[in-house]
């Protein structure tokens, strides 16, 4: 690149910088060109060369709460996005499962577009990047809030926060990704990685049928390698929709209204559907052997454990017991001020006196650090950023939050994730067939299970069903019972047609 080219680029970065602010309200004369116009690091540099990517190339961003980590994909030089790097999360509030309303301190879960006006350069935690909640399928649920950010500090209030080193190359990235003429990337927020384990072991959650409709955007994005365009339509995601009269008859969809006749590209439905079938059958087989995890913790978000870490201790008390204490001085080299995830129902205590004359440890009640998961590749942010960090201090959750209703069903183990059941199923999916040129807007008849997976959408699915019961014992999940419920304020499933015995047969 030659020293003209470079201060065209200088130039032209610093104008579409000035034009998000502007757009968003901003002064762009009190940018801070500074933070938001430095450079890629030499080792990132090194490392988007070795991947076979471009500097400019397009973005995926993708963060899981359970295990407080933030991917950044990558799009390569031959058209597939690849994971690039891997930064653990500082710092989230809140409960696994989706935020409703403005003060429920809930971080965001759901499938998230940003343009450069989402950028903030200007930011009062460092640099931020908007999530851009409420979107469609959030509106379409009167759910409330705003300001909901990835930003630096490491303070969260319903945000996902990291260090200040971090946001600065994960918005570094952004930046290029803009100059490099991607439009728009998106954001996917999710409440865990979406594996048959953690689907097992949060299956008596009454955000199930909204986390499986999540799953579903996973899946296209993990088996295509590319990101999905995403609808909403009977306040539900939908994925890689077309048009069946062709890209000439552009679809219309309605956030709140019945979805439109739809069809997806035959291989890609094809292998959705293959890896959507071996996930349940692992999923059914696990939730015969894995105990469920509590559906509300008591403690507001996470930390990741490289934070974790380096901001706790265990020590002894006057009685006798083992507890996690924040250590002050290791958290003074990080900011003036560290909060880590407590249980909302006994505050922090102050154990000086039993753990240390000089009054530096402060008992929170916080998951000790864990063995990180496995990797599907990537690099690892482990240094978890400078460690010249701000950390400011969280606000405390309020006293009551809302509760989700949990629908009481029939307890077979495939009606805790509405895959099957004895039970009509409340929705029927897009019925595989070969792809057509038109589509009707019927409802289509059952499929088989030897029927061959193929594109088609149904239009219209039927009323949202019931969730699943709560956490059934093992030797239960062949029964065949059924309750009536309150419905889930979510997503609504996508179940197959056919039903829990035929389905789940082989696997059993």
């Amino acid at each position: 690149m030659t020293f003209r080219s470079s201060v065209l680029r200088t130039l032209m970065a610093s104008a579409a910088v000035a034009a998000a602010i502007a757009l968003g309200g901003c002064d762009p004369e009190q940018i801070n060109l500074a933070k938001s116009m430095k450079p890629l690091s030499a080792e990132m540099a090194a490392l988007i060369e070795q991947k076979h990517m471009d500097k400019g190339s397009p973005i995926v961003v993708r963060v899981f709460k359970e295990e407080a980590e933030l991917e950044l994909w990558k799009q390569d030089q031959g058209g597939r996005f690849q994971l690039l790097k891997t930064y653990p999360i500082c710092r989230w509030s809140g409960e696994l499962g989706p935020k409703v309303k403005e003060g429920d301190r809930q971080a965001p879960e759901g499938f998230y577009t940003i343009t450069q006006a989402n950028l903030n350069p200007n930011s009062a935690y460092y640099l931020s990047i908007n999530i851009g909640y409420p979107n469609e399928f959030d509106r379409a649920w009167n759910r409330s809030g705003s300001a909901l950010m990835i930003h630096g500090d490491c303070s969260s209030r319903g945000c996902y926060a990291m260090t200040n080193d971090q946001i600065g190359e994960i918005y570094g990235l952004a930046r290029e990704s803009f100059l490099g003429g991607q439009r728009a990337f998106q954001i996917q927020a999710y409440p865990f990685r979406m594996t048959a384990l953690n689907m097992a072991k949060h299956r008596n959650n009454p955000n199930m049928s909204f986390w499986r409709n999540l799953k579903q955007g996973n899946d296209h994005f993990e088996v295509s390698g590319v990101q999905p365009t995403v609808n909403v339509c009977d306040k539900r995601y939908v994925f890689n929709a077309e048009s069946p009269a062709g890209p000439t008859t552009p679809l219309k969809f309605n956030p709140t209204g019945h979805c439109p006749a739809y069809i997806v590209d035959q291989p890609l439905a094809d292998a959705v559907a293959q890896k959507t079938q071996a996930d349940d059958a692992e999923i059914v087989e696990l939730s015969r052997r894995t105990a469920t995890v509590p559906v509300k913790t008591g403690r507001d978000g996470g930390m990741h454990p490289t934070f974790l870490a380096r901001v706790t201790r265990q020590v002894r008390d006057t009685d006798g017991n083992v507890r996690t204490v924040i250590d002050e001085n290791a958290a003074s080299t990080l900011g003036s001020y560290v909060t880590v995830p407590h249980d909302s129902e006994t505050p922090p205590q102050d154990f000086a006196a039993a753990t240390n004359p000089g009054g530096n440890a402060v008992v929170a009640n916080v998951p000790m650090p864990r063995p990180a998961p496995h990797r599907r590749g990537g690099t690892v942010d482990t240094a978890g950023g400078s460690t010249a960090m701000s950390l400011a201090a969280a606000d405390s959750r309020p006293a009551s939050e809302p509760e989700n209703p949990i629908s009481r069903v029939g307890s077979t183990v495939g009606k805790w994730f509405g895959i099957g059941g004895d039970d009509k199923p409340a929705i029927t999916p897009p019925k595989l067939k070969p792809k057509p040129a038109t589509v009707a807007a019927q409802k289509p008849a059952p499929v088989a299970p030897t029927t061959k997976p193929a594109t088609v959408a149904a239009v219209r699915p039927p009323p949202l069903r019931p969730q699943a019961q709560a956490d059934q014992p093992a030797q239960e999940a062949r029964a065949s019972s059924t309750s009536t419920a309150s419905l889930l304020s979510g997503a609504q499933p996508v179940v197959p047609a056919d039903t829990f015995e035929n389905r789940w047969a082989p696997a059993r």
